[in-house]
């Protein structure tokens, strides 16, 4: 594979970068790494990035996805690579943040009213058999517990720390879970009888002047997953393209600047 030199654009150091990937690893990566150049854009030399707009890109990256902090790592992945290649000087991953949000106090007189989260049919099915697993998962972790715990020197007992660990990790998915499908709402998609884009619909999208094809399945916020192409209604190319036609061109800000796609299909 022929080197680029120390100073590629985005789009080249994507490409490299993407082929350099395992073959495992490529669907995860490809469409986050992609937008990332798209945004600033593919010619941009990777070199003259800064870490505000970094930053920034982190920033406007939904907090509400569920997948939010699996595109940063994948990133982080991909900007620690072009470091490691000399394409950057400024060791970028670094500066790809993720946002703390502030917890809010509400009234007493509504803390017990959630606020409903509209989900997919097929989107609470799947949460809802996470749910099951995780429910297992955490019997199999109590009792690793139990038997690590059988070596009273605490201090030294990595079976056990390693067991507490991930009944902490699991224990707090499942709490996450069990909020969600209190405040469900499962979203009639029958009702978009129209060609217009809705959430639980399959859209192929093109960029003005590619070939390439995008595809993506829009869904609530809780169902994303980057790795199935399935993205947020609130993300910028998601509330670009919630409620317009097939055929339509629809217009996203970018740094790069303004960035068009063509809704080619939309599949139900």
């Amino acid at each position: 594979m022929a080197d680029l030199g120390s100073n590629p654009g985005l789009g080249e150091a994507a490409n490299y970068y993407m082929s350099d990937l395992p073959p495992e690893e490529k669907g995860a990566s490809q469409q986050e790494v992609a937008k990332f150049a798209r945004w600033f854009g593919r010619e941009r030399p990777l070199s003259g990035l800064t870490p505000a707009e970094v930053e920034s890109y982190a920033e406007q990256l939904s907090l509400s996805d569920t997948d939010y902090l699996k595109k940063l790592e994948l990133l982080r992945a991909f900007l620690a690579y072009a470091k490691k290649k000399g394409w950057s000087k400024t060791n970028l991953a670094a500066h790809l943040k993720s946002r703390k949000t502030k917890t809010k106090l509400h009234p007493s007189s509504t803390k017990d009213a959630p606020e409903a989260i509209s989900l997919t049919r097929q989107g609470h099915a799947e949460l809802e058999a996470e749910l099951a697993t995780l429910k297992n998962e955490r019997q199999e972790v109590i009792v690793e517990i139990r038997k690590a715990a059988a070596d009273k020197d605490f201090r030294e007992n990595v079976p056990y720390h390693a067991a507490r660990e991930r009944k902490g990790h699991v224990d707090g998915r499942i709490t996450e879970l069990e909020g969600i499908m209190k405040a469900a709402v499962i979203i009639n998609e029958k009702q978009n009888n129209g060609l217009k884009v809705g959430i639980g619909d399959n859209v192929v999208l093109c960029e003005k002047g590619s070939e390439e094809e995008l595809c993506y399945t829009l869904v609530s916020p809780k169902e994303v997953d980057v790795a199935r192409g399935k993205i947020s209604n609130a993300s910028p190319i998601g509330q670009a393209i919630l409620g317009r036609e097939q055929g339509e061109t629809v217009e996203i800000v970018a740094p790069a600047g303004r960035l068009y796609y063509l809704i080619k299909r939309i599949e139900r």
